[in-house]
């Protein structure tokens, strides 16, 4: 139950960082998402040190990493799981099963986004 908790707490502040990101002004009429672009690929960068922080120390408590990779990371883009879980499969020589996670990722995905709005409408 603690567990749930930690991740809670962390899905918070990552939910409340990405709304927080979300506020900054930026020129109007820009095509490229670039605030969720940037929140995707800072996301990836910081669970991609904090899954190499925590593999290389056995000494960090595993609520704390809990915290950081599912909560604060997971709340903040899920995007950066996605992108350790591919990177990972290529470290461990599954390129096909990557290539076919990120295609089938991406490409239903985006059919899900649209069978979900033709459903509603």
């Amino acid at each position: 139950m603690i567990e749930c908790m930690v991740v809670g707490l962390g899905g918070f502040l990552g939910s409340v960082c990405r709304y927080l990101v979300g506020l900054i002004p930026l020129k109007e009429g820009l095509t490229f998402p670039v605030k969720t672009f940037v929140i995707n690929i800072l996301g990836s960068f910081l669970i991609g040190i904090i899954a190499a922080a925590a593999a290389k120390n056995s000494s960090v408590n595993p609520r704390v990493v809990l915290l950081l990779k599912v909560g604060v990371c997971g709340g903040f883009t899920t995007f950066s799981s996605f992108a350790l879980e591919s990177g990972e499969l290529i470290k461990n020589g599954n390129l096909y099963v990557a290539v076919t996670y990120v295609v089938l990722s991406v490409v239903l995905g985006i059919l899900a986004v649209f069978t979900g709005e033709a459903i509603i409408k």
